[in-house]
């Protein structure tokens, strides 16, 4: 394991034991992986995206580290709910815009290779959170592919070194997520 990942990795165990002092140090270890995820997550959008990627990183880290309850088992397992946090955070934006009656641009999904992260049109971001969490229950490893995919913006290849799994079983968990995700939008529409 590398130095970068061993020092991850104890960090968040010796902050899951207590030590909240090494919070700033974990971001400053962390902050620009995060910021890549966020960027990759944020480009999609085509307009008026709701947050910046510094503030999307914040209020995702904020999560994180207000979590006491997570037993961290790693980096890997780290980046996997800071994917999940980073997806909340813009569910937590858009049900905000929709609150606030705004109208947001619609943007057309696509999930031939990526799912384009509709932060413009939060009644989408939203029905994509609802399946995205239907799809857990059926498949909790499809479900993190896709956050991993998606919202933490990984290629095929980071996502199975993360999980642990083969690049065949990534591709097979992607295709059926996609055509999954894809039949529940159009049925709620």
């Amino acid at each position: 394991m590398p130095p970068e990942t061993s020092d991850v990795s104890s960090l968040l165990i010796r902050i899951g034991l207590g030590n909240s002092a090494l919070e700033k140090e974990l971001f400053e270890r962390v902050n620009a992986e995060l910021r890549r995820l966020a960027k990759g997550i944020l480009h999609k959008s085509q307009s008026d995206p709701l947050l910046q990627p510094t503030a999307l990183v914040n209020e995702a880290y904020l999560k994180l580290v207000g979590s006491r309850s997570v037993a961290w088992q790693g980096k890997a397992h780290f980046f996997f709910i800071a994917a999940r946090a980073m997806r909340q955070v813009l569910v937590d934006y858009a049900r905000t815009r929709m609150s606030e009656k705004r109208e947001g641009n619609r943007i057309r999904v696509d999930l031939s290779e990526s799912l384009a992260i509709p932060e413009t049109d939060p009644e989408l971001l939203l029905a994509i959170d609802r399946a995205l969490e239907g799809l857990r229950e059926i498949d909790e490893r499809c479900a993190r592919i896709v956050d991993l995919r998606c919202f933490g913006g990984l290629t095929v290849e980071e996502t199975a070194d993360l999980l642990q799994v083969s690049l065949r079983t990534v591709k097979r968990d992607w295709d059926f997520a996609r055509g999954w995700l894809q039949e529940q939008l159009e049925s709620s529409k």
